[in-house]
């Protein structure tokens, strides 16, 4: 992939298409909006939230301010999302409602100029050993694959020799805009100023809930602080916005992630390879001032997670789902994550304790699990939403890192497992004692290394292929499951004898 930098030095917004009998009227921004973002329902909660492909959605709210002339007109919405779905737009508040509408989908961006640009006289500027040499060319291949230029010398490849390569564009070709805009065409029998109501679906969109959680020095407890982690892939900023998230698995005809307003990256190759310099893409300074071009100033640290905790999100109910509200307004800002405290509990009571799945021939590895009891009296009885959990462990005035799980959604009264780390001082082995024609004697063994006694669980899967019997102690149930539970002393162990019979078919 190479990397441009666009330098939008006059970066005015063509206006759309209009009719000729229409007034064109622009709306640069709203006065308030509000951003509801929708979890992706196929991303697991383990995975990580990658900015660069969002499939989660967003249904943005906004309040404008329009003075519409009488008569036909086209309103220009500037500054919608990119990933806006313009078939979902409503607008309410015009006075004889919206005729047609249609998404400027044509951004200022280093594919769609280079495209316009095909066939139209450019400048080729050639910088060798801090030597820099123009050249007035003609671009004569698409923006898929080289750049091929013709000059009067002949053709030439930008970036494919010694020099440092850049293309500059004398003007933007009408049609490109430098906002995401949305444009709705009315016809309203008197003038006058009106408070419209725009909203809309948009993709590139995310959220998931963070955990952390600290044990406390007793062992029996820990402190759980959780974070709503939102995420907005967008190239445009919700300032000020009222946010919501909402949890729960939501039911969509469409889910296909759409290619937003931006378009697709620009790639210039050579032959064979790819140009292994960037190549610099400008346009020539004129005489007007430039309009802003949020499209192609994307920050250097648009990856780093901006962390505000003052206040807490507020659980509502919406159905069977769940919606937290951000309590105070909060800039959704493009390219960026931002985490806002979701609820912070103390003393939570959790039991610690060492798992393994044992099947006919065997025992998994044995891993560290923590458990708890989503209920009011259990220090929790609230919604959790899906997502990861970092374990700490207090070392003196310091936290360390015990293991990390992912948690999916759980309701109240629910059994809340966390499986964090793989377990170093515990193992379980299966061996085999005496055997029969149809049978065999098995012995469970698991052994603690630790200096203090731990709590073990064997967990056996069942086949229809065999039946466990003569087992030497009761087993217990847990999530449908036969469960061996014991407690295991200090530098010692515990066993388990029981016979494996086959059972014919």
């Amino acid at each position: 992939m190479r990397l441009f930098r666009l330098v939008a030095a006059c970066a005015a917004a063509m206006l759309a298409t209009a009719p000729a009998s229409a007034q064109v009227v622009t709306s640069p921004g709203p006065d308030n909006v509000s951003v509801t973002i929708y979890r992706e329902p196929n991303r697991s909660p383990s995975a990580e939230i990658d900015l660069r492909w969002l499939s989660g959605y967003a249904l943005v709210t906004e309040k404008r301010t329009v003075a519409i002339p009488a008569g036909r007109a086209v309103i220009r919405f500037e500054g919608v999302a990119g990933g806006i779905l313009p078939e979902s737009a409503i607008v309410t508040g015009l006075p004889s409602g919206v005729r047609e509408k249609n998404l400027d989908a044509d951004l200022l961006a280093p594919y769609s100029l280079y495209a316009r640009h095909v066939g139209r006289p450019v400048t080729i500027r050639r910088t060798i050993k801090g030597r820099s040499v123009e050249e007035r060319a003609i671009l004569r291949s698409g923006p898929d694959g080289a750049a091929i230029l013709q000059t009067k010398e002949g053709f030439i490849a930008v970036g494919c020799g010694p020099s440092r390569d850049e293309i500059v564009y004398d003007s933007v070709p009408e049609g490109l805009t430098a906002r995401p805009t949305l444009s709705v065409e009315t016809d309203s029998p008197r003038a006058g100023k009106v408070t419209l109501t725009l909203s809309y679906l948009a993709w590139n969109f995310d959220w998931q809930a963070n955990y952390v959680a600290t044990m406390r020095s007793d062992g029996r407890t820990a402190d759980l602080l959780a974070w709503v982690t939102l995420a907005n892939g967008d190239v445009t900023s919700f300032a000020d916005a009222e946010t919501m998230v909402v949890a729960g698995r939501l039911n969509r005809e469409d889910n296909g992630r759409a290619d937003g307003p931006e378009g697709r990256s620009l790639q210039v190759t050579c032959f064979p390879r790819p140009v292994a310099e960037p190549m610099l893409m400008r346009m020539k300074r004129m005489e007007s001032p430039p309009a802003p071009a949020p499209m192609a100033a994307i920050a250097e640290d648009a990856e780093s997670i901006v962390v505000t905790g003052s206040r807490m999100a507020k659980q509502e109910e919406l159905g069977d789902l769940k919606l937290y509200r951000i309590p105070d307004t909060t800039t959704v800002a493009a390219m960026s994550q931002k985490q806002v405290m979701m609820f912070d509990k103390k003393a939570v009571p959790v039991d610690v304790l060492y798992r393994t799945q044992v099947w006919g021939g065997g025992a998994g590895e044995v891993r560290l699990a923590l458990r708890a009891q989503n209920r009011k009296e259990k220090g929790l009885g609230i919604p959790l939403p899906a997502g990861r959990v970092a374990v700490f462990e207090p070392l003196g005035e310091r936290r360390l890192l015990v293991g990390e799980a992912s948690l999916d959604d759980k309701a109240v009264s629910e059994e809340v497992q966390l499986e964090i780390a793989e377990a170093t001082q515990v193992t379980a082995d299966v061996a085999t004692g005496k055997e029969g024609d149809d049978w065999e004697d098995q012995i469970l063994t698991v052994t603690n290394a630790n200096p203090h006694p731990i709590r073990f669980e064997a967990e056996f899967q069942r086949d229809d292929g065999y039946k466990l019997t003569q087992m030497s102690a009761r087993l217990g149930r847990h999530n449908g499951k036969d469960v061996w539970s014991v407690e295991v002393p200090a530098n010692g162990s515990a066993t388990l004898r029981y016979r494996k019979v086959d059972v014919d078919d």
